[in-house]
């Protein structure tokens, strides 16, 4: 019985041990379980506070680069462009007065020739001929003439002595005077081989350019064919004729009334590059009435020779000047669907649109009005720029900075022409 006790109260008290035990184990479990999860969400919150960070860092506004230039005050032309024609002063279209054999060729295709410069020559054989049997037969009359007068002079002697009749004198006088006449008509003749004899051989009227040869020694030419033999060109100066609308005409003859000077410019086809300078000749004493247009010609020295007879080219009319005009580039003007504007820099290196009128524009430089002298305003980076955006200033240009040309033709009208505000 004792040992049934022992053995009782042993197994009495071994659960009471193990279940003292497992309620221990959890609670380390659940305290472990706790700390890992503060820490993981002592993690999550820092981490969702560097993204924050980061991402308020990246969305802060970056500056925009930009370039800019100064708006100044200055003079600007107003011009008046128009398509022309490039026309010589002379062009000498030369042919044979005479007919025979070309026997000499003196220029060479291209030649810058001179007034009086040998072309070519035809040969005056034929007409060395003529001359000499002109100057015998004067020869002959003339002293026929001379005998006649020698007669006359003794009929008058011996009429005074009243030895002959006054009707033999009366017709000696007579026959002297158809001598005269007939030795009149062999000078002519003469006269006329000589200058046929001239005309063998053909100088140059002009000077100029000659153009291609059309003819060569031993070929037949005839006299007063239209075949030209060779075609002279003046080239120094030169003109070039071109058309403008009537609109203009009371704004060019003012300036023609009072004296002015008025220059025009040449370019060339894309308006890119200045050929030559001259001034207004003239202009045409009537209006095309079927294209409302008054032709106008230039004269231009043209030393170089850049200008071509019959060449193409962009005439530019300086009519007026604008003066103490603000000035900026082309390159800065913008345009939306309220007009054009452009963004001025602000001291603290802010944008800010600024609407302006643009007036007369010349090549890369116009005039507008809604800026003053010294503001300073961007010309290049537009991409991302706005009202309001910071800018980062890449390089400061002064004035018109005119090497932004380039963007004229985006941006504003640079052809040259006067625009209505």
């Amino acid at each position: 019985m004792p040992e049934q006790g022992l053995h009782g109260d042993t197994g009495a008290h071994a659960p009471s041990d193990t279940r003292a035990g497992g309620s221990g184990g959890k609670w380390v479990w659940g305290l472990i379980l706790v700390l890992l999860v503060g820490a993981g969400a002592y993690y999550y919150l820092h981490q969702s506070k560097t993204k924050t960070g980061s991402a308020q860092a990246d969305a802060a506004p970056r500056a925009v680069p930009v370039s800019t230039a100064a708006a100044r005050q200055g003079d600007i032309g107003v011009y008046i462009n128009a398509l022309g024609t490039v026309t010589p002063v002379y062009t000498d279209t030369i042919t044979s007065r005479v007919q025979g054999e070309i026997v000499d060729v003196y220029y060479k295709e291209g030649q810058l020739v001179h007034k009086g410069d040998p072309l070519l020559d035809i040969d005056p054989r034929p007409y060395q001929a003529q001359l000499t049997q002109a100057e015998g037969q004067l020869a002959h009359d003339q002293a026929l003439l001379n005998e006649a007068r020698i007669d006359l002079s003794r009929y008058q002697s011996a009429f005074a002595q009243n030895a002959i009749a006054k009707q033999q004198v009366d017709d000696q006088e007579q026959t002297v005077l158809q001598y005269e006449g007939t030795v009149k008509n062999d000078s002519g003749v003469v006269d006329n081989a000589k200058v046929n004899l001239v005309y063998c051989h053909i100088t140059s009227p002009i000077e100029g350019r000659v153009g291609l040869r059309l003819v060569d020694p031993g070929n037949i030419v005839q006299a007063n064919s239209t075949t030209s033999l060779v075609v002279v060109t003046q080239l120094q100066p030169i003109t070039v004729i071109f058309s403008v609308a009537e609109d203009y005409l009371p704004q060019i003859q003012e300036q023609l009334r009072k004296g002015q000077r008025m220059e025009v410019d040449a370019f060339d086809r894309e308006q890119q590059k200045k050929i030559a300078s001259g001034t207004l000749l003239t202009l045409d004493n009537q209006i095309d009435p079927t294209t409302g247009t008054i032709k106008l010609k230039a004269i231009f020295p043209n030393e170089n020779g850049a200008l071509f007879a019959n060449q193409f080219v962009n005439a530019r009319l300086l009519v007026d000047t604008q003066h103490n005009a603000i000035l900026v580039p082309t390159s800065a003007i913008q345009r939306n669907a309220q007009g054009a504007f452009v963004y001025t820099i602000k001291p603290d290196q802010t944008a800010a649109i600024q609407t302006i009128t643009v007036g007369t524009t010349d090549a890369d430089t116009a005039a507008v009005q809604g800026l003053q002298a010294g503001q300073t305003i961007a010309v290049k980076g537009f991409e991302k720029l706005q009202d309001g955006v910071k800018v980062a200033v890449q390089n400061r240009g002064e004035g018109g900075n005119r090497g932004n040309g380039a963007n004229a033709g985006n941006n504003g009208n640079a052809t040259g022409e006067k625009q209505t505000p």
